[in-house]
């Protein structure tokens, strides 16, 4: 079964800024919960996104078993979108698309993933489990991150 996750959130920042930040794999521990141990393992000495590049990462996404995940930009709208696609990892499908929306108070991001568990009835009961709450665990830590940001919040909850 394939399941999706859709969030938006307003961005107070230029479309350069917002796209500077989400294109770099770097920035993705920065958006991540400390507790997965999110590292980006590929050596990123040019940090711009292209389609066909492949990033490696390794997470530690539940009862501390640390994965190897990695992905492939897919597709690239410059400044405008990207698709990041897993080629290996947990998921028996990850396909997240990131757009970003010009508009009179800076950009709104939206984040549309399309994913399926792999082990079919057991994948189904997990994802009620736990992995549904894990990536909305994920998701609202990344809003709260990105509020301090760009929005000036003044901290992470």
């Amino acid at each position: 079964m394939t399941y999706q996750i859709i969030r938006e959130q307003q961005l107070n920042c230029s479309i350069d800024k917002a796209w500077e930040f989400f294109s770099s794999a770097n920035n993705l521990s920065v958006i991540t919960p400390e507790d997965m141990k999110f590292t980006v393992l590929t050596q990123l000495d040019n940090d711009d996104i292209f389609e066909g590049m492949i990033i490696d990462y390794s997470i530690t996404p539940i009862f501390n078993i640390q994965m190897h995940w990695q992905t492939e930009i897919i597709h690239i709208d410059y400044k405008k979108s990207f698709v990041d696609f897993q080629v290996k990892g947990p998921y028996k499908l990850w396909h997240h698309y990131h757009e970003f929306i010009e508009n009179e108070k800076g950009v709104l991001v939206r984040d549309i993933v399309d994913y399926e568990l792999p082990l079919g009835f057991v994948g189904k009961i997990a994802h009620r489990l736990f992995v549904k709450k894990k990536l909305e665990y994920i998701f609202d830590y990344r809003k709260d991150v990105l509020e301090v940001l760009f929005n000036q919040k003044r901290e992470v909850s």
